[in-house]
């Protein structure tokens, strides 16, 4: 039986609002996201897939689903990192993204690594 500790990847996202590849007057809202993903378990286990699960504040959502991330399935030892940076574009100044990350140990167990929600917002300006 599988443990917790054993298939445990932490999911860590920092964002940032992309002025210069926004379009306002379009309703056109570009965000990029930094995602590290870390193998906290102690069995490597590979990167097979995501589904991301994007909502804008009109509650218009979209899904993403797709082998590996920016063109890589990552294998990960116990204590290894990896790091990738991608994008979205809303239809509104803010949403919010969620997701999971299909896993494979080395040992054939498959397993999900979850990514939980986090917001996507343009900056605020203040007068």
């Amino acid at each position: 039986m599988a443990t917790q500790t054993q298939y445990a990847f932490s999911v860590s996202v920092q964002t940032a609002y992309l002025p210069d590849q926004s379009n306002v007057e379009e309703s056109k809202f570009a965000f990029a996201y930094t995602v590290t993903i870390t193998n906290v378990g102690n069995i490597a286990a590979q990167l097979i897939s995501r589904h991301w699960v994007i909502t804008d504040s009109h509650q218009h959502v979209q899904e993403v689903k797709g082998l590996g991330v920016v063109g890589a399935q990552p294998l990960l030892n116990p204590n290894q990192q990896f790091e990738y940076t991608s994008g979205t574009v809303l239809a509104t100044q803010e949403g919010e993204m969620r997701g999971s990350y299909f896993m494979v140990a080395v040992d054939g167990t498959p397993f999900e690594a979850i990514i939980e929600p986090f917001v996507l917002a343009q900056p605020r300006v203040l007068h």
